[in-house]
């Protein structure tokens, strides 16, 4: 059997990183940053005012209770050029410009909140409340660099030095198919011998979370024809395509028989429980990556975090590989088979213990969604007593 390894390590030199584009804003949310983004104009760009209160000369509210003169309003926004001379204040809100001749803003709450006049009974130090030019950016800073994933905090920066546009590598399209003449839609009435399908769901969420755009195909049944039909449909829009189920070594396994004789996508057993048929190729003249995954829900589920999360963090840009994982003492004896890498579900405890759910096979949906965790059994141990150190990948 091929080990996992060795099968990430093909599907990784196989695929490649999306080509960049000028995205829109609006458009930009997950994609990876392609380019340095510098500010044009120092953040913030005029000295503005951190509250609501009065700009004031800070040597005429040393000795106090004092009253000062209210001559002028500032508003957020304001293009008005204002001074503040000396025994004089002027009301500001916040984000307004600081008037010329002030070096404080003495917040409402500490006056009287006067109109004409204002009485204010706590001093203030030069520069309080007031946010200085530059504080936040220099002009010509770079504010992002290449390789960023952009999330809320990144777009808002993006926005805030004045960018509408961005080169960055899009999030990856993926299309899901779940194969199989036993599959109902949720919601539907289950015959004999049927099941609701979960697969695409669970793994077009999957997509989702990993920062990619998942589209739901729904389920074909066993005939090879069909499935070929459903995915010349969707190749023009898809960077990638998930299946699950059709891939073992029955009979009526509709991926391997439509699959096989394009000559592009391989099915081979790899070393791992659950898991362990798979199937990786690409289609068409754009040679989209195809990960043809096990039909068991765990199996399916499990694969995805190992084979399928990695190859979209390359498509995205990002390093790819196994995923990150820690270390903790599980809390009863496990056991795994020779030869394969095991990847028990398990609850990862915040005093670093782990504890493996009830229902470790590959059909036990439930015991998964319970999990926050994998437990990693490596292919030469069969036993693992309690309280061993074990390794652990996060959910």
């Amino acid at each position: 059997m091929k080990s996992v390894d060795a099968h990430l390590a093909e599907i990784l030199a196989t695929v490649r990183p999306l080509a960049p584009l000028e995205l829109e804003l609006e458009q930009a949310l997950g994609a990876t940053l392609a380019e340095e983004v510098s500010s044009p104009v120092p953040l913030p760009p005029f000295d503005n005012s951190a509250m609501d209160g009065y700009a004031v000369r800070a040597s005429d509210v040393s000795e106090i209770p004092v009253t000062l003169p209210v001559i002028d309003d500032v508003a957020a926004g304001s293009v008005e050029l204002r001074a503040v001379g000396p025994g004089h204040a002027v009301r500001i809100m916040t984000g307004a410009p600081v008037p010329a001749g002030a070096d404080a803003v003495v917040p409402v709450e500490w006056t009287n909140g006067g109109t004409v006049s204002v009485t204010i009974d706590r001093p203030v130090q030069k520069g309080n409340a007031i946010r200085r030019a530059g504080e936040d950016v220099q002009a010509g800073d770079v504010v992002l660099k290449p390789g960023t994933v952009i999330g809320a905090a990144q777009l808002g920066i993006i926005a805030g030095v004045g960018r509408r546009r961005v080169w960055a590598r899009p999030r990856p399209r993926v299309v899901v198919i779940s194969t199989g003449a036993e599959l109902v839609e949720p919601g539907g009435q289950l015959a004999r011998g049927q099941i609701w399908d979960s697969n695409s769901f669970t793994l077009t969420a999957a997509v989702r979370e990993a920062g990619a755009e998942g589209f739901r195909a729904g389920s074909v049944g066993d005939d090879p024809a069909v499935l070929l039909d459903r995915l010349d449909t969707h190749l023009v829009r898809a960077d990638a395509i998930i299946t699950s189920g059709g891939v073992s070594m029955g009979a009526y396994e509709p991926v391997k028989e439509a699959l096989s004789p394009l000559g592009t996508v391989r099915f081979e057993k790899v070393a791992m429980q659950p898991g362990m048929p798979q199937g990786f190729g690409v289609l068409g003249e754009d040679e989209v990556p195809i990960f043809a995954l096990p039909g068991n829900p765990v199996s399916s589920y499990v694969s995805f975090m190992l084979f399928v999360r990695p190859a979209l963090d390359k498509m995205r840009g990002l390093p790819g590989g196994l995923p990150k994982a820690v270390t903790a003492y599980v809390t009863g004896a496990l056991r795994s088979p020779a030869g394969r890498r095991s990847y028990l579900r398990g609850v990862l405890a915040s005093d670093g213990t782990v504890s493996p759910v009830h229902g470790q096979g590959s059909h036990q949906l439930a015991a998964l969604a319970s999990a926050n965790a994998l437990i990693v059994v490596p292919e030469d141990v069969t036993e693992v007593p309690g309280g061993a150190e074990v390794e652990v990948i996060l959910l």
